[in-house]
């Protein structure tokens, strides 16, 4: 027994302490469990808007209080040429980016994790609303046990037919959404890998918001009553327009009607999103011709080559189409899997809080670019934006819309 207990070897985390009461209360159930922990403080952006020395020195209190090791990593250049060129660049362009989730996928679970990795920890833990759970290898052997018989019957009469060439793939991990339906972040990580899975813990994900909240103030930890961080990922909340205006110069350009009218004028259609209400300025003729009755007006459409705005009603910002690319799976066999019609509860997000809407039909255009046909119109659908596939609590990946 004294041999086997000598064999047991504690594993290592390391967790990304943010500075919120997220990471916080995180880390200090990963030290209650027994593991090894050690912080780490991402210091990424330093300018208006964000407060990372506020953010750095409760990371410290933190880690002083459950005592255990403290390291800043900076990563400020490789945030801002992956990250924030990013934003300029999808805005220029005349989408509407989402650098949350570039910023988990090359900073957080990209440079933090390969560094964790090769530092030898064992797990990378993070603050983030989502589960991993071990998936139940039975029912993904007895679909693909269905899937080798029609193999063995389309061979049958082959010379061809060896049963060792199948080669039965499960698939061991899957990514959830958390428990706390208004702050899951599974949104936000569907850019993870099959394998960085096994190495990741998230341990808020089976608690709600106000669980976590309670439980910080119950463990005396400073940032329990600490507001959420808002806006873009380790910037914090700023004017997007102003954010923007520092690269990207101004452009008059004309707002147009659906039928071609011309009624005002904006500064750049990079500095505006489908679904925004306003922010352009109306002919003083057009509001003369309304005087005081014009109806609520919002952006439908972008003309980036003409520089013009297309602007309707609200109704007109719904649809039921949409098309996606650079679409990304967190497990190798979910195309063929939606392509042969074997998930009967897919639905997809348009947006981190927005709902989850059904999807009647979605075809393939060609290589990682798909066409979707959603059961209900969705509102807002922006270029640029990530569409996420959920399979019930399951996250499958997602796309880029296009």
């Amino acid at each position: 027994m004294k041999k086997l207990l000598r064999t047991i070897r504690i594993k290592k985390v390391v967790v990304g302490l943010s500075g919120g009461v997220d990471s916080a209360v995180a880390a200090s159930r990963l030290v209650d469990a027994g593991y090894q922990v050690t912080a780490v403080f991402l210091e990424c952006y330093q300018g208006p808007g964000c407060r990372t020395q506020e953010d750095r020195k409760d990371a410290l209190d933190i880690a002083l209080k459950l005592n255990v090791p403290f390291q800043v990593l900076d990563l400020k250049k490789p945030y801002h040429d992956k990250v924030v060129d990013y934003f300029f660049k999808e805005y220029q362009a005349g989408r509407t980016p989402n650098p949350d989730t570039i910023c988990n996928r090359d900073i957080k679970f990209g440079l933090f994790y390969d560094w964790a990795m090769d530092k030898g920890f064992d797990y990378v833990a993070t603050g983030h609303y989502a589960r991993i759970k071990v998936k139940s290898p039975v029912e993904d052997e007895a679909r693909l046990w269905r899937q080798k018989s029609k193999v063995k019957n389309t061979t049958k009469n082959s010379k061809n037919n060896n049963e060792k060439n199948y080669e039965l793939r499960t698939t061991p991990y899957e990514l959830l959404r958390g428990i706390d339906e208004h702050k899951d972040q599974s949104y936000f990580l569907y850019l993870l890998r099959q394998e960085q899975l096994s190495h990741l813990l998230f341990p808020v994900g089976e608690s709600t918001k106000t669980e976590v909240r309670k439980e910080a103030q119950q463990r005396g930890l400073s940032v329990a009553a600490k507001p959420d961080s808002q806006g873009i990922c380790f910037i914090g909340e700023v004017n997007v327009r102003k954010f923007l205006g520092s690269r990207i110069k101004p452009k008059k350009g004309r707002v147009i009607t659906k039928k071609g009218q011309p009624i005002g004028e904006h500064d750049g259609v990079w500095f505006f999103t489908i679904g925004q209400r306003g922010g352009w300025r109306l002919s003083p003729s057009y509001q003369r011709v309304f005087s005081g009755s014009l109806p609520p007006l919002y952006i439908i459409r972008k003309n980036v080559s003409k520089n013009e705005l297309i602007i309707g009603l609200k109704e007109d910002c719904y649809q039921d189409k949409l098309s996606i690319s650079n679409v990304h799976w967190l497990h190798e066999d979910i195309e063929s899997r939606i392509t042969n019609h074997e998930l009967r509860d897919l639905k997809v997000k348009i947006r981190h809080q927005g709902e989850l809407i059904p999807v009647k039909s979605i075809s393939v255009i060609q290589n990682s670019k798909f066409l979707l046909q959603l059961a209900k119109r969705a509102f807002g659908v922006a270029p640029g934006q990530a569409c996420v596939f959920y399979d019930r609590e399951v996250c499958l990946g997602g796309g880029t819309i296009r």
